[in-house]
């Protein structure tokens, strides 16, 4: 019966971890960007997604 109990609980335990992990980062994120400063996010802003010389598309 006990081990019944523990595993339940060992998977809501794992559940709840997963999502103090994934809100934890997202938060970080959000953070970050609300106290960056305004030069630095116009920096990343007009930086490229890609460069020039390396395309990475394989396709013939």
């Amino acid at each position: 019966m006990f081990k019944r109990i523990i595993f339940e609980d060992y998977a809501a335990i794992c559940t709840l971890v997963a999502f103090i992990v994934v809100a934890g980062i997202f938060l970080a994120a959000i953070w970050r960007a609300i106290r960056m400063s305004r030069n630095q996010a116009d920096t990343m802003a007009n930086l490229p997604f890609e460069s020039e010389s390396h395309h990475h598309d394989h396709r013939a």
